[in-house]
């Protein structure tokens, strides 16, 4: 149901590349579609966004896209009223202006920080709780996530059943595909690749050369192309380029707004994917994946890859789990994939199963929008 209308202002600056404005411009969009309120989004790079929008002006401060008002946060920062509820998103600064107008509203706003997604335990205890204030205004933590306790992770309404229909569409996939001009041989395995740059990225191409099933590898634009162009041995790879080698074929997909990107997600047997967004729209695809972590300083970033490889792997078969967990830490540790891989395949059925499962799971909980909204509904 729609809650009362109420104005929302959601802060993002963007650190890399695409992941925060990622999960922003999703979060806004769904709060505007599904809960009835305004919401201005308020960002620093709006070149960043424009690959993710492309209808948005990036000449423009002020523009309306899909329901959403989305503002150009300048340096120079000029004076806004502050909204009811005020999302900074991955502990952005706030603009100090800002804050004072957050301060002087006769009703004091609800302030949260949208923290990154964790699977650690810490995260149950810390979820909801007030952190600092700025004069009277008291912020409070918010932290996605896969468990009980937590804030839970974005999913429209519906998403499960699109991807449920589109699925079991052959025709539907067809179509999709080649209107990206992708058009895979009979029985060849897709796998899309969306990375940081990887050094253990050759010996998995290489194992995919002489796979017994031949695989359609789409790699959207992006960082990790550097590795595939030295892997091959060419120079300057752009959406379209396609190079075969025995089992593997190699295709540079463009770089496609979200509801695209979901479903070549959907398209695939096995997704390769990054950081955040990327990540949870890969485990609402159902199908076996792989993840590239953003590495953060001293290696805390591992860390939570094991956090996450503790819930997903635990009702596996042992050789499963330790099939996936291998290939996953070969993955992000940069080292070679080639005897990951094939064990990894040996229990193919079990890990198709196993996505599935882990998806309706997942699923059984409020999404991150919904807690949100409920999040201030408790407040006020």
């Amino acid at each position: 149901m729609p809650m009362m209308k109420t104005r929302w202002d959601i802060f993002c600056t963007v650190v890399d590349n695409f992941g925060d404005i990622g999960v922003t411009w999703r979060l806004a969009r769904q709060l505007v579609a599904e809960h009835g309120v305004t919401v201005r989004l308020w960002v620093d790079d709006l070149r960043a966004f424009e690959r993710m929008c492309p209808e948005i002006d990036i000449h423009t401060s002020q523009q309306w896209q899909q329901g959403v008002e989305v503002r150009h946060w300048a340096t120079d920062w000029q004076p806004a009223e502050a909204a009811e509820v005020v999302i900074a998103a991955f502990a952005c600064q706030l603009p100090g202006a800002y804050m004072d107008a957050m301060a002087e509203r006769e009703k004091t706003p609800l302030w949260m920080n949208l923290d990154y997604l964790s699977a650690e335990d810490w995260v149950i205890g810390c979820h909801g709780l007030p952190s600092v204030k700025y004069k009277h205004v008291q912020k409070f933590f918010f932290f996605p996530g896969f468990q009980k306790g937590t804030g839970g992770l974005l999913r429209e309404r519906g998403l499960l059943e699109r991807r449920r229909t589109f699925q079991q569409s052959p025709e539907m996939q067809r179509e999709f595909l080649l209107g990206l001009g992708v058009n895979p041989a009979q029985g060849a395995q897709l796998i899309s690749l969306f990375a940081y740059e990887n050094a253990g990225l050759a010996s998995w191409l290489d194992a995919l050369v002489g796979d017994s099933t031949p695989t359609h590898l789409l790699v959207p634009e992006g960082r990790i192309l550097g590795d595939v162009e030295q892997w091959l041995g060419v120079r300057g790879l752009a959406a379209g380029a396609l190079h075969v080698r025995d089992a593997l074929t190699v295709q540079v997909l463009p770089f496609v707004r979200q509801d695209q990107y979901d479903q070549l997600l959907w398209s695939c047997d096995f997704n390769a994917v990054r950081g955040e967004d990327s990540f949870v729209r890969a485990q609402w695809a159902a199908r076996p994946l792989l993840w590239h972590i953003y590495q953060q300083e001293e290696d805390v970033h591992l860390d939570k890859l094991e956090a996450f490889l503790g819930l997903y792997v635990s009702s596996l078969s042992e050789p499963a789990r330790d099939a996936i967990s291998g290939l996953w830490r070969a993955w992000n540790a940069g080292d070679n994939m080639t005897d990951h891989w094939q064990s990894t395949r040996k229990h193919w059925p079990e890990l198709q199963k196993h996505a599935e499962t882990w998806c309706l799971e997942q699923a059984s909980q409020a999404d991150l929008a919904a807690a949100l909204v409920q999040f201030y509904v408790n407040w006020i």
